[in-house]
């Protein structure tokens, strides 16, 4: 069984190295079959002679070199693998064969143009949406918080109607402490899609609403509606704000002191953490960033 053994070796060797992949008998197996059960294969027949064919491979070797992972391409040499080709019961070149489960399940006969090409991949690789949900989840994943809520609400914009975006865009809002928009879109999420993420990203959301009312929080306001121009009084209350996120009214305390001093370092420098630690994009942090500008020129 060492035929075995080398065909393992070389099925090593052409997923790793190789793209695409050059169909022959001793790696039919391992690829078309075994590898088609997990991702989709597609298969394209080509032959020297036939320069539509040639192109055909060309054309889809461009267009799928980043989707290997959604759909590995294959190529088959009609010259050199006629038992292959054979086994497909090819008729005419050019044609390119989408495999799943060992299976032939769609296809692309005849020549064709960059439009016809994209318009049958488009119905097998991922959508745009799809690609910045799954950035978003391995950014929140990884803590990178800001950077999760940007993707999310892109994939939000593309695609508002779909419950798992509206849930991972509300747990990102809640972590950056928009929470009512986080409200918002977990109220707009249909009963049928209210399973156990729902409950868990529902949990979360009461937790920081509670957790932005702290008693700290509601000693330093009563506090200040004594005392209304405590400027040490305003500047703790902000900074408590801006740690519960929320910012909002972190900066309209904050913006009001420079505005009223613009020498006043802690209140400026307060007020540039809290821009900094907004998501790249947010309307908030424009708008403070514009107010600052037009004040100082």
């Amino acid at each position: 069984m060492t035929g075995s053994g080398n065909r393992e070796d070389k099925k090593v060797e052409t997923t790793v190295t190789d793209y695409p992949i050059a169909i022959t008998l001793e790696n039919f197996q391992d690829v078309i079959l075994e590898r088609s059960k997990t991702t989709l294969v597609l298969v394209d027949f080509w032959a020297e002679q036939v320069p539509e064919s040639v192109e055909l491979r060309d054309k889809l070797t461009q267009k799928l070199a980043q989707y290997s992972d959604t759909i590995l391409l294959t190529t088959v040499d009609c010259l050199t693998q006629q038992q292959i080709a054979a086994q497909f019961g090819l008729q005419s070149l050019p044609t390119a064969v989408l495999v799943q489960d060992g299976q032939p399940i769609d296809g692309l006969s005849g020549p064709q143009t960059d439009e016809t090409i994209d318009a049958f991949l488009e119905k097998y690789l991922p959508k745009a949406e799809d690609t910045l949900f799954k950035e978003a989840k391995e950014l929140l994943a990884q803590e990178q918080i800001n950077e999760a809520y940007t993707n999310a609400h892109k994939a939000y914009q593309l695609a508002n109607d779909r419950a798992d975006i509206k849930l991972i865009l509300a747990e990102c809002s809640i972590l950056v402490g928009k929470l009512d928009e986080a409200e918002s879109l977990i109220a707009s999420i249909k009963m049928i899609d209210q399973d156990s993420d729902y409950q868990a990203v529902l949990a979360k959301l009461e937790l920081a609403m509670q957790a932005a009312d702290s008693p700290e929080i509601k000693a330093l306001e009563e506090q200040l509606a004594k005392t209304p121009d405590n400027i040490e009084l305003q500047k703790q209350l902000a900074t408590q704000y801006s740690q519960v996120n929320r910012n909002e009214e972190a900066l309209v305390i904050l913006f009001s002191l420079v505005q009223k001093n613009a020498d006043e370092g802690e209140s400026k420098h307060l007020l540039l953490d809290v821009l900094k630690a907004l998501p790249e994009g947010d309307p908030l942090a424009s708008k403070y960033r514009r107010k600052l500008f037009s004040m100082m020129y």
